[in-house]
């Protein structure tokens, strides 16, 4: 089974995931696509006048601030438009693929925080008002279902919160959304994005780290993995300590990104990267 990750990134053209995704099911494998949406996600924001806002928590990651409006703006932009035109690109290649939010039957879900830890100025601040959740659960007896029957799930944010009884959409990270689903199945994941893969220098793509089985491999992947690929490289460690058998980060251009990955294209990380203290996290 495989998980694809479909990035969100203004350069990533899902044609070809979504053709090679097709040829996969065709063949015979069982496929569950996920994806975010952050370029679309700040397009339409910035059309509705309003500034997307990012934030680095104090070991250095950098995500998104999730407000009340924003969060509207992910309710409307993520399950609505670009699920909507990813199942709709699957079905044109002949796929029964089925669009489902975290919010659907309980796909995704988790407690809601209110509140997130983030570095200003050098100063570790509290900023609330964030209306994001701490992802805990996967119904992977829905997928399972899913896949029984012929169809190919396509998974987005938002995920279903938990907030004193109640279920309230919140964003969680995509990246971290498909290493949950594939430790859940057992799935080896591919995170498609707009670099090769994860680079030792983030400013020269012929430094691709290849192939990382050992601790010490681990250290200088996470050491290598600035800004948004450190979300990719936390994404990694929890598909991996969830019962993933392998996680690749690789280039979704191109024909068959998929294929290629799990030939061998892109950065992969086995099992035996993390140690006793990574996989306990």
């Amino acid at each position: 089974m495989i998980v694809v990750k479909i990035g969100g990134a203004r350069a990533v053209d899902p044609a070809g995931a979504l053709a090679d995704v097709a040829a996969l099911v065709e063949a015979g494998e069982e496929v569950v696509v996920t994806h975010g949406g952050s370029t679309a996600v700040d397009d339409t924001l910035e059309r509705l006048g309003m500034e997307p806002e990012y934030v680095e928590t104090p070991d250095g990651v950098v995500g998104r601030f999730t407000d009340a409006e924003t969060i509207e703006v992910f309710e409307m932009v993520l399950p609505g438009m670009v699920n909507t035109e990813l199942v709709a690109g699957l079905r044109s290649e002949g796929v029964d693929a089925v669009g489902l939010s975290g919010v659907d039957g309980g796909l995704l879900a988790g407690p809601r925080t209110s509140a997130v830890r983030v570095l200003e100025d050098g100063k570790k601040k509290i900023r609330r008002g964030d209306h994001s959740g701490r992802l805990e659960e996967v119904n992977a007896g829905l997928l399972e279902a899913l896949l029984a029957a012929g169809y190919t799930p396509v998974v987005s944010p938002p995920m279903a919160g938990h907030d004193d009884g109640a279920v309230t959409p919140v964003n969680t990270d995509a990246d971290g959304a498909a290493a949950q689903i594939a430790g859940a199945l057992g799935a080896t994941v591919v995170f498609l994005t707009d670099v090769p893969g994860i680079l030792a220098d983030p400013d020269d793509p012929e430094t691709l780290i290849e192939r990382v089985g050992t601790p010490e491999g681990w250290d200088e992947l996470e050491a290598a993995a600035e800004g948004f690929m450190g979300r990719k490289a936390m994404a990694v460690a929890d598909a991996l300590s969830g019962g993933a058998p392998a996680a690749i980060v690789a280039d979704a251009g191109g024909e068959r990104p998929v294929t290629r990955a799990l030939e061998g294209g892109g950065t992969h990380v086995l099992p035996g990267a993390l140690d006793a203290t990574e996989a306990d996290r």
